[in-house]
């Protein structure tokens, strides 16, 4: 058993059985045995992201912060909030491009990068102490209570947010706790532990089949509840895995989305090692719309990761995608890095990008247009 097992195990014998939620929580965030609470090294060993491909990626979402400043009327200060900045790497990506190609944005700009784990944001304030010590950025637990003007995005972290698992059973909704059998852990149906649970369900019109597995991600749905009720005027900005409702709960995920991943193995194993392996549910757009719409966040639309980039770069004939004084191989490592975040196979059509926003008169975001 991994520690976070015994604890777990100590914790059911003593109280009952947990919802999913409650051990997906400990599983991805226990301060000392959470899957995240670990040196960022191991992730690795585990998965990518768009972010490890190079730094592409943060150049093209800077161009459209960019577009986004210039929408708003270049504020004298605009806020750029990432969510779960991890150790820092994409807030280097985007500052550096912004300090030496967008000058005018990065004279208006505040970064603040928001991340949850001590260890990494000791790591993210390591990386970007240069940019730290010209107040052009900050490290910060939470996101700021008031954004006045700016965007707040994210890239892989509302996957990972805990959510509460269910079963339509006998033409009725219940809830799946994990308990103990011996010594493993198992899944027990029953009463659902809160009604916001069918709220959820019944908001979006959905009525699962019987036997369907599904998850009710109510911890997103605060989430962009609290950004939309913070945010004064600007942008959400979304990057995940996921779908629209009417897709993410048809016939083909009758068995939920819920995977852990290890050493870039899906499974649908969720309590062989907890605190050990990533675990994450696909991300319904469609829920984050309509809680977003519920606080004034409009919905601007949805595209995958591969129409977002192509947008961006095609402008410049993707000129981001080289530094000055680049060979031939190096400018084909380059392309190939490109590739990798666009093409279908790779993670081009596997992500999808949501953007909201709120207080803005006119918005035509280059991201949207039609290639």
């Amino acid at each position: 058993m991994t520690p976070l097992a015994t604890l777990l195990a100590e914790r059911i014998r003593r109280f009952g059985p947990i919802t999913f939620a409650e051990y997906m929580r400990e599983c991805l965030y226990h301060p000392l045995h959470g899957y995240y609470s670990r040196p960022e090294a191991r992730r690795y060993l585990d998965y990518f992201t768009s972010v490890d491909v190079g730094p592409i990626f943060g150049r093209l979402l800077a161009r459209q912060f960019a577009e986004m400043w210039e929408l708003l009327g270049r504020p004298a200060e605009f806020l750029l909030v990432e969510g779960a900045a991890g150790t820092g790497r994409l807030a280097a990506h985007i500052l550096e491009f912004c300090e030496t190609r967008l000058p005018e944005l990065f004279g208006a700009l505040t970064y603040i990068a928001v991340e949850r784990s001590p260890a990494r944001c000791e790591q993210l304030s390591a990386r970007l102490s240069g940019f730290i010590e010209a107040g052009k950025c900050r490290a910060r637990l939470e996101i700021p209570r008031h954004i006045a003007a700016g965007c707040v995005f994210s890239n892989e972290l509302l996957d990972a947010l805990p959510v509460h698992r269910v079963v339509q059973q006998d033409s009725a909704l219940r809830e799946l706790f994990v308990t103990r059998q011996g010594e493993s852990f198992t899944e027990l149906s029953t009463p659902l532990s809160t009604c916001a649970i069918a709220d959820y369900f019944a908001a979006q019109q959905i009525t699962l089949k019987e036997g369907q597995i599904a998850e009710a991600g109510l911890e997103t749905c605060d989430w962009i509840t609290e950004v939309a009720r913070r945010l004064g005027r600007g942008f959400v900005v979304t990057i995940d895995y996921g779908h629209e409702a009417a897709e993410l709960f048809d016939e083909h995920h009758m068995a939920g989305t819920v995977l852990s991943y290890a050493r870039h193995q899906a499974s649908d194993d969720l309590y062989s090692a907890p605190g050990e392996q990533d675990l994450s549910a696909h991300v319904n757009f469609t829920a984050l719309q309509q809680w977003g719409a519920r606080q004034g966040l409009q919905p601007l639309g949805v595209v995958s990761q591969t129409s977002f980039l192509l947008a961006l770069g095609k402008g410049n004939d993707f000129a981001d995608l080289y530094d000055e004084g680049m060979d031939e191989a190096a400018r084909a490592r380059a392309r190939l890095q490109l590739k990798t975040l666009i093409y279908p196979e790779g993670m081009g059509e596997r992500f999808q990008v949501l953007v909201q926003q709120k207080g803005v008169a006119a918005t035509q975001l280059t991201c949207f247009t039609q290639l």
